[in-house]
């Protein structure tokens, strides 16, 4: 019987506790949102919606064709100039999401004969781009540069380390420096996905590699998302102008996709100009953040420290994380749930995610939710 097989997957699932379901949401939502990955609370600020209504009435609903066709408009031109410029490299390609910035970078700079180094913890995204690239990958362990280095040097050929910047399940932070010296050691190229870091972290939420000094640097390519902390949709690459001009020729993400809609370009960049105006939002989101962990460990539950604006919180085993996440829900606070396959090591979480614009009050009471609601 066609397709057969995916109701014995399906049984297991359910076993296993693992049953995943859709639960649309209502645009005027009563719950606490600490499940969104709106770091600075953009996403429905009045200067982004009027950037993404701009663009669609001057440019139309959709980009119309791929970057090379139709689907490069002066607009995109304006936020890969602004966001190079912002993160401090010297030039930018935008994609119509993160995961296909992602897959670009890793499969256009890997080609065979080449050696990936992905760490343990990395996004699908990234792991996605090791599997369709034609280079051999080498998983080591997490944000360790001395098992980086150890790989490296197994290999002669042209090789490159894939690290997330902040880790989307943990929300711990990679040791960009260290990476960046293996890989300089070895002649190794570094890509690095700051989804989590862009508007968080550096200065005036330039980004994680740009606190780590790696900013322009010709042998560093940084992926990022434009659905995070500029509250659009979207991903980029930044990178050396070569590196750039390459994907441009060379990415299938890119040149067989169609860009991305005008009202997502047009918010992001609203959102970036508004970054650029208040540049107190990244330090006011990792402040909410580290509140909300000494608030949660001060209540006995096992957080872990937060590098950026995720914070996890440990769970008993995945029915008992479904269960306190619907229990949170049903007090009147949205926090996300991760569990295996979602999470590398097993182990299943409460996942919140820190906004800049949550008042005291808000965190206070999100405190008091998930102690009391707890397995």
């Amino acid at each position: 019987m066609a397709f057969g097989w995916i109701d014995e997957q399906a049984a297991a699932r359910r076993r296993a506790g693992l049953v995943r379901s859709l639960r649309p949401r209502p645009a005027d939502s009563p719950l606490l949102d600490l499940a969104s990955n709106d770091y600075l609370g953009l996403a429905r600020h009045p200067e982004v919606v009027a950037g993404a209504q701009e663009a669609a009435r001057t440019w139309g609903a959709g980009a119309t064709g791929s970057r090379l066709v139709t689907g490069t408009t002066e607009l995109h031109t304006a936020l890969e100039r602004e966001l190079a410029a912002f993160c401090g490299f010297e030039a930018a390609l935008v994609f119509s999401s993160g995961y296909a910035a992602n897959l670009a970078a890793v499969t256009a700079l890997a080609p065979h004969g080449s050696l990936i180094v992905s760490d343990a913890g990395n996004h699908a995204s990234l792991i996605d781009g090791c599997r369709l690239a034609r280079g051999t990958t080498q998983v080591v362990a997490h944000a360790d540069p001395d098992a980086l280095r150890k790989a490296l040097g197994t290999h002669d050929g042209p090789a490159l380390a894939v690290s997330d910047t902040v880790f989307s399940v943990d929300g711990d932070a990679a040791p960009l420096a260290g990476l960046a010296e293996a890989c300089r050691e070895r002649g190794a190229g570094l890509v690095v996905d700051d989804a989590h870091g862009l508007g968080v972290l550096g200065a005036g939420g330039r980004g994680a590699p740009h606190a780590a000094g790696l900013a322009g640097a010709d042998d560093v390519v940084v992926t990022v998302t434009l659905s995070k902390s500029l509250g659009s949709q979207g991903g980029a690459v930044l990178g050396p102008a070569r590196v750039i001009e390459h994907l441009v020729n060379a990415a299938r993400t890119f040149i067989f996709d169609t860009g991305l809609a005008p009202a997502a370009a047009g918010a992001a960049l609203a959102a970036l100009r508004l970054l650029g105006r208040e540049p107190e939002r990244a330090a006011r989101a990792r402040e909410v953040a580290t509140g909300l962990h000494a608030r949660l460990t001060a209540a006995g539950l096992e957080a872990v420290r937060p590098d950026a604006a995720v914070v996890s919180v440990r769970a008993p085993s995945p029915e008992e994380a479904v269960r306190w996440a619907a229990d949170c829900r049903a007090a009147g606070l949205f926090v996300g749930c991760f569990r295996p396959p979602s999470v590398p090591d097993g182990i299943s979480r409460l996942r919140l995610t820190a906004r800049a614009d949550l008042t005291e009050e808000q965190i206070e009471r999100a405190v008091q939710v998930i102690g009391g609601t707890r397995p």
